[in-house]
Formats: C-alpha cells, sequence, structure tokens
C-alpha cells in the first residue's frame, strides 16, 4: 500500500527558477538547455565529422518538436539532449547519440522511418523505431500496450544493443523530472521502472543508473517513507563522519607503507536498498550495519589480492563475510573483493577492492565496452570488459540475427529467478523460475486454477505440467465440471497454487466423508432398530447438542466427518444416539426392523450393505496389497483418519486386522454397474526372445485392458523371465478375458492374477 501522495524528497533535485537565480531569466535558462552547446562539451572523444552530424540531428529534432513543451514548461528538446548526454557519459557512437536526439521524432511529430532512412541512415532509423511506441496499434488495456512496447524494445535490443541504453537513458531523464507530471501519473510510472527498467539495468550491470531508477521510483511511491529514512541517513552520516575520517587516515597510512598505489572512495547504501534489506529481513534502521563502505581501487587484479592481505592486517575480518566476485564474476558481469572487517570502535565497515577497469563495469556494465574503447582506442582485448552476458548478446546479433533466439536468451538470463509470460490479452505475469501452466491459472484467478482442464501455448495444445518460458503467451482451457486433481500437488511450485489445490481438495474430500459418514450412521441405527435418520432440524436440535458433548466434536459434520474417515465408529455413536433419541424425543427402536436387520447381517440382501462403484474418490480407498475388482468378494476396514478401505475377503492382511480390530470391519458389496475400471496386478511368464514384450502388450490390448505399470525385474536376460503387469480392467470377467489371451500368446509360459 503507498504512502499518501505528497512531493517526495528526492535524492536528488533540479536547480529549481526563483529568487536565488533572479539574474538568469526563465526564457534565458530555457534557451540554454535547449542548446546544443549543453551537449557538445561531452563528445570531446568523437572525430569532428561524428560531432557535424550529431549537429544534424539536433537540428532536424529542434525543428520536429518546435513549439512543444514539456510539462515544467521547457521547450521539449530539453529532454532528447539530456537523453543524448547521458549516453555521451558511456561514450556511446555517434549513431547511438544520433537516435537520442530523434527517439521522440517518429512517436510525437509525424517524421516518418522513410524519411529518417534518407537523412541519417538506416541504422540510426533502426535505433529510433525500436525505441518507438506502439502507437498505431490499438490495444483494450493500458497493459497491452506497455506488454507489447517492452517485447518490441527487447526485440529492438536483439537487432542493436543500444536501443536498452537510449531507453534507460530516457526512462532516468524522465524518472528525475517525474515532479512535473501530474500526481496520479506517478504511481504507474515508478512501479514500471521498478519492476520493469530498474531490473534491465542491474541485469546490463548499469549499477549507477539501475541505483538511480530505485530511489526515484522508491521517492515516488513511498515519498513518506523515503524522507524519514533520507532523514536517518543523513544524522547516522553526520554521527560517523570522524570514524569514517579515522579509518581513511589508517588506510592511507597502510598502503603507503605497504608500498600499493590506492585510490579510495567511499560507498554509501541507497534509501531502496535500506528499505528493502530492512523489509526482508524485519531490521530496524539501526540493526542496517553496511550502510556506509570504502571501495579501493588498486592498479592489477593482483594487488587486489594483496591488498586484502594489507586489510586484514590492519583490521579482523568478520568470519563468513567473505566474498571473491572476481574468481566468481556476477551474472552481469561485476567483480569485486567483499571482506567485511571489525574497524575502530568495533564497528563493522564492508570493503570492496577492485581494479580500474572492474569498477568501470561495476559502474557501467555493457556500457563498459565502450568507454575503455573510448579511453584506450588501441585496446584490443577490450571485449574482456564486457560481462559473458554481453557477448552471447553480440554474438547472436553478429552471427544468426534472429530476434526469437535472441528473446528466448535474454528472458531467461534477464530475471534469472523469474520467469516473465504473457496472457493472451498481452499482460505481463511474474512466475518463478520452473512455473507450469496450472500455476499460471492460480495466478490469474483460483476460480481459473479450479476450473483448468487443458492449456495452450503459443498456440499448441500442452500437457498441464509444462514449464513455462520466458516470453510464452499462454492460455488456459477451463471447463465447468472440472476439479482440481492431486497429481498437480506434486509439480506447481507456487504458494498460492499449492494452497488453493490443498483447500479444495480438503474442502472436498470433507464433503465426500461427510457424506459417507451419514451413510455409514444411518446403517448402523438401522441396526439398532432406528428407521429414519434425525435430521438437523429443531426437533433434534437437543438430541444433536447431547449427542456432540458426548463425542467432543464442535459441529453435527464434523462428527459425521469423523465417522466417515473412520476415527469414530459408527456402531458406538448410533447406540449413543439411540439412548438419546428415546430420552428427549420418545423414539424407541422399531422391534421388526431390528429382528430383521440383526438376522440378515450376513445375508448379501441386507439392507445395511455399503454399496461401491468406482465413484467414491477420497473417502473409499481400494488396497493396493491385494488389489480388489468387482466381482471379488470383498470387506471393508473403517481404518483411522484414513476413510473405508476395501480388501478381498481372502486377502492376508485383512484377515489379521480382522483378528484384531474386528470391530472396524463393515458389509461392502459392489454396484451392479461400477462407473470406471479397477486395477490388478497379473504375472507372465515367458520365454525370452525378440518382440516378446511387444505380443504381450498387444495380447492386453486385444482384450481392451489398459496397462498402467511394468516390472521386469532387475535379473539379467535368462531363459526365462517373469514380467508383471499392472492392468485396469471392468471385472472378473474382463481379467479372465485377458489371461486367456495371455496364455494363447506364444512365448508365454503362464499368465495369472498375483
Amino acid at each position: 500500500m503507498s504512502d499518501p501522495i505528497s512531493p517526495p524528497q528526492l535524492p536528488a533535485k533540479r536547480p529549481r527558477k526563483g529568487p536565488a537565480n533572479a539574474s538568469i531569466s526563465p526564457a534565458a535558462a530555457n534557451a540554454a538547455a535547449a542548446s546544443f552547446k549543453a551537449l557538445t562539451s561531452k563528445l570531446d572523444y568523437l572525430p569532428a565529422g561524428d560531432i557535424e552530424k550529431i549537429r544534424q540531428a539536433y537540428k532536424f529534432a529542434d525543428e520536429a518538436h518546435l513549439g512543444q513543451l514539456r510539462n515544467s514548461g521547457e521547450p521539449y528538446i530539453t529532454h532528447p539532449i539530456a537523453v543524448a548526454a547521458q549516453c555521451a557519459d558511456w561514450k556511446l557512437d555517434a549513431q547511438a547519440l544520433m537516435a537520442a536526439l530523434l527517439h521522440d521524432a517518429l512517436e510525437d511529430c509525424g517524421v516518418t522511418k522513410v524519411e529518417l532512412i534518407e537523412r541519417f541512415g538506416s541504422q540510426v532509423a533502426d535505433l529510433v523505431d525500436g525505441l518507438t511506441k506502439l502507437d498505431k496499434l490499438h490495444f483494450t488495456t493500458r497493459e497491452e500496450n506497455q506488454a507489447e512496447s517492452f517485447r518490441k524494445m527487447l526485440l529492438a535490443m536483439a537487432r542493436d544493443v543500444r536501443v536498452i541504453l537510449i531507453k534507460l537513458a530516457d526512462r532516468s531523464h524522465n524518472m528525475r523530472t517525474l515532479a512535473d507530471v501530474s500526481r496520479e501519473k506517478w504511481g504507474r510510472i515508478s512501479s514500471e521502472t521498478l519492476d520493469i527498467y530498474a531490473p534491465i539495468a542491474h541485469r546490463l550491470g548499469l549499477n549507477q543508473i539501475y541505483r538511480e531508477l530505485q530511489d526515484l521510483s522508491f521517492a515516488y511511491l513511498y515519498p513518506w517513507r523515503n524522507a524519514i529514512l533520507a532523514k536517518a541517513v543523513e544524522k547516522s552520516r553526520s554521527r560517523r563522519r570522524d570514524l569514517i575520517q579515522k579509518v581513511h587516515r589508517e588506510l592511507e597510512a597502510a598502503f603507503a607503507t605497504a608500498g600499493i598505489a590506492i585510490r579510495i572512495a567511499g560507498r554509501e547504501k541507497s534509501v531502496y536498498s535500506i528499505y528493502r534489506k530492512m523489509l526482508q529481513k524485519h531490521l530496524s534502521f539501526a540493526q542496517v550495519t553496511d550502510i556506509y563502505g570504502f571501495r579501493l581501487i588498486v592498479p592489477s587484479l593482483l594487488d587486489c589480492y594483496t591488498a586484502l592481505g594489507t586489510l586484514h592486517q590492519l583490521y579482523k575480518p568478520v568470519p563468513g563475510r567473505f566474498k571473491d566476485h572476481i574468481a566468481i564474476a556476477k551474472l552481469n558481469g561485476y567483480q569485486s573483493l567483499h571482506t567485511t572487517l571489525v574497524g575502530p570502535s568495533g564497528v563493522n565497515i564492508e570493503f570492496q577492492l577492485r581494479t580500474e577497469s572492474m569498477h568501470l563495469v561495476a559502474e557501467s556494465g555493457v556500457a563498459a565496452h565502450w568507454l575503455y574503447k573510448a579511453r584506450n582506442p588501441e585496446a584490443a582485448n577490450s571485449e574482456r570488459l564486457g560481462n559473458q552476458w554481453l557477448q552471447s548478446l553480440l554474438d547472436i546479433q553478429r552471427e544468426t540475427g534472429d530476434a526469437a533466439e535472441f528473446w528466448d536468451h535474454v528472458k531467461v538470463d534477464l530475471y534469472p529467478d523469474a520467469v516473465y509470460v504473457f496472457t493472451p490479452k498481452s499482460q505481463i505475469l511474474s512466475l518463478p523460475r520452473g512455473a507450469t501452466v496450472v500455476d499460471f491459472a492460480y495466478a490469474i484467478h483460483s476460480n481459473v486454477g479450479d476450473r483448468t482442464m487443458a492449456a495452450r501455448i503459443n498456440g499448441e495444445q500442452v500437457p498441464l505440467r509444462t514449464e513455462l518460458k520466458n516470453g510464452d503467451v499462454v492460455e488456459v482451457v477451463t471447463a465447468p465440471l472440472s476439479s482440481p486433481n492431486p497429481a498437480w500437488l506434486s509439480f506447481v511450485r507456487t504458494g498460492r497454487a499449492r494452497s488453493k489445490i490443498r483447500h479444495h481438495l480438503k474442502t472436498l474430500a470433507h464433503a465426500e466423508s461427510e457424506s459417507f459418514g451419514k451413510k455409514l450412521l444411518a446403517q448402523a441405527l438401522r441396526a439398532e432398530g432406528i428407521e429414519r435418520f434425525p435430521e438437523d432440524d429443531p426437533a433434534h436440535q437437543v438430541v444433536w447438542e447431547r449427542l456432540l458433548r458426548f463425542s467432543g466434536n464442535r459441529s453435527r459434520s464434523e462428527l459425521l466427518i469423523d465417522i466417515g474417515l473412520g476415527k469414530r465408529i459408527a456402531t458406538i455413536v448410533a447406540k449413543r444416539l439411540v439412548t438419546l433419541l428415546s430420552e428427549e424425543t420418545g423414539e424407541k427402536p422399531d422391534a421388526l426392523l431390528l429382528t430383521r436387520e440383526r438376522f440378515t447381517a450376513q445375508d448379501s440382501l441386507a439392507q445395511g450393505v455399503v454399496t461401491l462403484d468406482g465413484s467414491e474418490n477420497a473417502s473409499v480407498h481400494y488396497s493396493s496389497c491385494c488389489r480388489p475388482i468387482p466381482g471379488d468378494a470383498i470387506v471393508g476396514y473403517l481404518g483411522r483418519g484414513e476413510g473405508l478401505v476395501v480388501h478381498t475377503a481372502e486377502c492376508p492382511v485383512a484377515s489379521k486386522l480382522q483378528a484384531k480390530d474386528s470391530e472396524r470391519f463393515i458389509a461392502v458389496d459392489w454396484a451392479d454397474e461400477p462407473v470406471r475400471p479397477f486395477e490388478v496386478q497379473v504375472l507372465a511368464s515367458v520365454v525370452n526372445g525378440k518382440g516378446v514384450l511387444a505380443r504381450v502388450a498387444a495380447a492386453l490390448a486385444n482384450a481392451e485392458a489398459d496397462i498402467t505399470h511394468i516390472d521386469m525385474g532387475q535379473d539379467g536376460a535368462q531363459d526365462a523371465t517373469d514380467l508383471r503387469f499392472v492392468i485396469a480392467v471392468r471385472d472378473r470377467a474382463h481379467l479372465d478375458v485377458a489371461l486367456r489371451n495371455l496364455r494363447r500368446t506364444a512365448s508365454v509360459l503362464r499368465a495369472e492374477r498375483t
């Protein structure tokens, strides 16, 4: 939930016009900001010919935006100039700077791409086109527009990585001037920046831009929190000024003695980083110990490790707080040694050690490729400053130019801990790595997840357990009668999906167990001579209240569920219920019914028998030790908390249970028409030979018996082998057909049920 909207305290404020600048008129200030001179001071790394081309692009953009003003009242051209200036700080080439100046010309000024190609060449035009929003397409929601713009930007980045650098410079300047935009847009723009552009900057190693985008977004999303934390940091800075100066002096003395040339720079944790750490680790501001630190820039790689030894001699290291990001660089190419030491007054201080080239990559990431070439034009190994991920992007561009291949690659690595997929309406959803279609369905809505029947990814039918990839367009097919499958719990990744599935199954199991418990209690009441089951009505309210006090259950529903799950014996509850009915309502057992039930208890016509047809789901389990099928003589055991467990009458497991727990057995029988097939195990002894398994499988298929499992054992090849199948059959007659087919098959020595 956002803080109340109010003017945020920004990390870096732009100078405002007012009495302090009374000598400069607003018109003059605007003219100065809009002039090309604001940019030329940063172009000294380019040849004169390139600077002239950039000047021509500036003139074209200035004419195209003539008369347009920004929300602040400044000429619109000040924005393209600021974007180009940021790109010049990264030492990008002339084409990128021209595109930065022209990046809004296609969208806002009616300039065509053909016109840009004629004036400035196809590469500049392609860069500008990659940056242009999709204003010509019609979308039903803002989310679609955002998703498609994001997709197009990254696909343009596949053709030229400079697109994303210009886009980040553009977003940075827009965030710096967001105070001039209407307040209702602050939340949307800041959230988009925090969710999309800041992670891209981080993945590209543009840490300076990354931190600035985070802090600016935080300042507009949570202005009060930002202001409070900024004041706390300022107070902490003033309190620790003496400590920092002392450490600085001791460092200079120690490294002078060791003969290592170093450049010492302070490092202060950004306000948003402090806020996020407090939030994630449930810390107070006082508990965040790494707000301040030091960066030591040394001449060479070897000096990094030598300087580390000098540091550890000066201050004691904190165990477990050393990280070598030089030997194992981060995914975005960041390299440094990190160590936390116990400084003066027992204060923990973090130190980062790196070379000048590592520092370039740490702050500028992908832009360090151009920065280093600008500083060292002769350096043949400048590409080593680029990280492995960036190099792979450039290789794909150079070797394949395949935008789709690039799209898959960049999305997987851009968010290593997340998968970003699209709905059919082009909304972006973020899911954990390894998330499946079912996770996606529950992320949309719990009702969609519960009713999921099938799915299509990028237009193709896929299984529900399919893992999603970045950029997938996922469509979920639902059906009103569909419900969650317990098997989904084995592959879903998100906590939301898992909890929703479990809740639904638990609710379903309770409903089935309650119905089954009522059936068992009604059967037990009939055995006690009560024909009519007492409903939950005013006439029987006192009866149920007294019964619940006797059983210890909170509700009638809970009692019936316990009976259905076998936690309570129906006959014991029935006897107590008969007594209560007699005392409270005067209902007496029917002598005729009582006699009939007791004398026909072992008869197949007994009305108390529970009939089974396979539709019972969670309330009835068919034991895997004997695998009963319709036609078998069966018994039912009310397992404690398991519901009704069905065994064959000859099952040795059931015989042992009956000997020590006979009161938990109830009469069960098969329905005339079971609604599903049942699994049974079959043993086939065969003579080894080529094609034997295929012939055996074909014999079972001809009998219309589905094979659900095959076990060939662990023994090596012998003259004869036992094959164990689990097959699904309708009843005993169907099983007999399957066994006959097996016995008639060549190479089968014997076939029997096990």
